[in-house]
């Protein structure tokens, strides 16, 4: 449930399972923005990762998607729920800050298993007084437990915004991401959506090189897909112009990040219809 963390038995069985030996995807993205919630494990990934691949540029041009992406969905699209899976609570920025900025009333309810994440957010975690914000123990793997503990902030029976920001790429399969995503399409009404970034196999061969050296240093392995792969995965929803492209070419704003060549994450924003 939402509040599970308050116990402190939980609290100290979770804290147990932090391992710094290994890089965490939270801890390397905290790293990468200059954090301190991360330990040498991490910081070491991120070195290996920019050696091999423009891992800095990767990350400032997918944060400035998921911006304007959350931008479009409460400017735009009128929403006002928020299901942000593997989560961007943690960092400055995150959704519900962007979402609440521009309507106080929004709902958010973040999604991750990481102990040190959940932790983080829900120590640091605070809302606007109008809205409201909470974080759920559970994996994008595990639907049932995901909707209930969000259920408790968010309803739905009205329009919700799920996020997938780098999540899908940690499913190693085609067929397990699809049945995520239906999973996840099928739990909500028309007229919701789905927003994700996820990086490329067929942009840059560098990416190739990175992801080898993540797997062989990471539990959590990733997996690169190609423009006709994450196609198929969203096939059922109605892309919002201008489709499934770079995310750098995903409505871009005038002052976003500029970078000399382009970065290899492609990024969507689909309808529900």
């Amino acid at each position: 449930m939402v509040d599970i963390w308050l116990h402190d038995s939980t609290r100290l069985a979770k804290a147990a399972l932090i391992d710094t030996t290994a890089p965490n995807a939270a801890r390397v993205a905290d790293a990468l923005s200059g954090g301190r919630d991360n330990f040498e494990a991490d910081r070491r990934a991120v070195r290996a990762l920019e050696a091999a691949a423009p891992y800095g540029a990767i990350f400032a041009a997918a944060r400035a998607f998921h911006e304007r992406a959350v931008h479009y969905l409460v400017a735009e699209a009128g929403i006002r729920q928020f299901l942000d899976i593997g989560t961007s609570a943690t960092m400055t920025g995150g959704t519900h800050e962007i979402a609440q900025s521009l309507a106080p009333e929004c709902r958010v309810a973040y999604v991750d298993s990481d102990p040190m994440v959940l932790a983080h957010a829900r120590a640091l975690l605070t809302s606007a007084p109008d809205g409201a914000v909470a974080v759920v123990d559970a994996d994008v793997t595990h639907p049932l437990a995901m909707f209930a503990g969000a259920a408790e902030i968010l309803d739905f029976s009205r329009p919700v915004a799920i996020l997938l920001m780098a999540t899908l790429g940690y499913t190693l399969g085609d067929a397990s991401a699809a049945e995520i995503l239906l999973s996840l399409a099928g739990a909500v009404p028309a007229g919701s959506h789905v927003a994700l970034y996820h990086q490329a196999s067929d942009l840059d061969p560098a990416m190739a090189v990175a992801a080898h050296r993540w797997n062989a240093m990471s539990r959590r392995k990733i997996t690169l897909r190609s423009r006709v792969q994450l196609t198929r995965l969203l096939a059922g929803l109605d892309l919002v112009p201008p489709g499934l492209v770079l995310v750098t070419d995903w409505r871009p704003a005038l002052d976003d990040p500029r970078f000399e060549r382009p970065v290899p994450v492609y990024g969507a924003v689909a309808r529900k219809p």
